[in-house]
């Protein structure tokens, strides 16, 4: 007599070997995705320190540890979706991001950094807080060259922002990063003007003791 649940073996079976496929993966992936979090973050602390060419050259062995998680999840496609490789893209992004806008560079496209959609869009929120201390340190140091340039263009990242009104599951949770951008911009404003006024006011005072 058949069993009625007979092909559940051979169902059974093909489950067992993708998900042990997937699992395989996901444990190659995982310290790959680490590495590239902390070379995005150093490149980032280096741009901080002035120090662009060993930023580009952390950013570059991040992008190569990004390629093999890539290569990795290949036949494990659902794990592009999980956080550890969401926030290995963002932080990535993150990084290229800020080095492009310190620098007067157009920051680069998703396509151009081979990452998704939504992580892009997080790792421009993040880039903003980066602008944010980049500014604060040139103000401390008297430099006010490109305060209003580099406030503009995190204006300009806002504005994209706040237009991408799109569920949490689809946005990863933009909405929460986009309100973060907001209270950054309004507290960056509010130092650069206070800044240039008083500047204008030294320069005011050096010339009428002239």
């Amino acid at each position: 007599m058949t069993r009625l649940t007979e092909n559940l073996d051979a169902i059974a079976d093909r489950i067992r070997a993708l998900f042990t496929s997937q699992d395989a993966a996901r444990e190659r992936v995982l310290p790959l995705c680490r590495e590239v979090i902390r070379y995005s973050s150093t490149a980032i602390r280096a741009l901080h320190r002035q120090e662009m060419t060993e930023a580009r050259n952390l950013l570059e062995q991040a992008r190569r540890l990004l390629d093999k998680a890539d290569a990795a999840i290949s036949n494990g496609g659902e794990l592009i979706k999980t956080g550890f490789m969401i926030d290995a893209q963002k932080e990535y992004a993150e990084g290229r991001i800020t080095l492009a806008l310190v620098q007067g560079n157009q920051p680069p496209s998703p396509e151009e950094l081979g990452v998704d959609h939504a992580s892009y869009l997080h790792g421009l929120a993040e880039a903003v807080g980066e602008l944010r201390r980049y500014m604060l340190d040139s103000m401390r140091k008297g430099d006010l060259s490109r305060g209003e340039e580099l406030l503009s263009a995190m204006d300009d990242i806002y504005n994209i922002l706040v237009t991408m009104d799109f569920p949490d599951a689809i946005t990863h949770g933009l909405r929460r990063n986009t309100d973060m951008v907001r209270g950054v911009l309004e507290r960056t404003r509010s130092d650069l003007t206070l800044t240039m006024q008083q500047k204008e006011l030294e320069d005011k005072l050096k010339e009428y003791e002239k």
